[in-house]
């Protein structure tokens, strides 16, 4: 009983630890005028799990750093796409 208690400590602990910020550049080719870096900021920032964002509007380009334990670069293109803006991930 003790050793099952002490292992659940343990895997509470550690869990942050298996948790990774990471950073994904999205293309956003549809982002055209002023008001749209807001409308596709919006949208990212609603994902659970996004940390931040920037947009680099003369890029077309959506910057995000997020936790890997909470999201993914599909949540990520699916919040954009929902907001009208499809984008797809930049390989770096």
């Amino acid at each position: 009983m003790k050793k099952t208690a002490v292992l659940m400590v343990l895997a509470v602990v550690a869990a942050p630890a298996w948790a990774a910020t990471k950073t994904a550049t999205l293309s956003v080719p549809g982002m055209t005028c002023a008001a749209c870096p807001v409308t596709v900021r919006t949208a990212l920032s609603r994902v659970a799990g996004v940390e931040g964002t920037r947009i680099e509007f003369k890029k077309r380009e959506a910057i995000v750093t997020y936790d890997d334990s909470r999201t993914d670069v599909r949540a990520l293109t699916k919040a954009t796409r929902n907001a009208g803006y499809p984008s797809v991930p930049v390989s770096n």
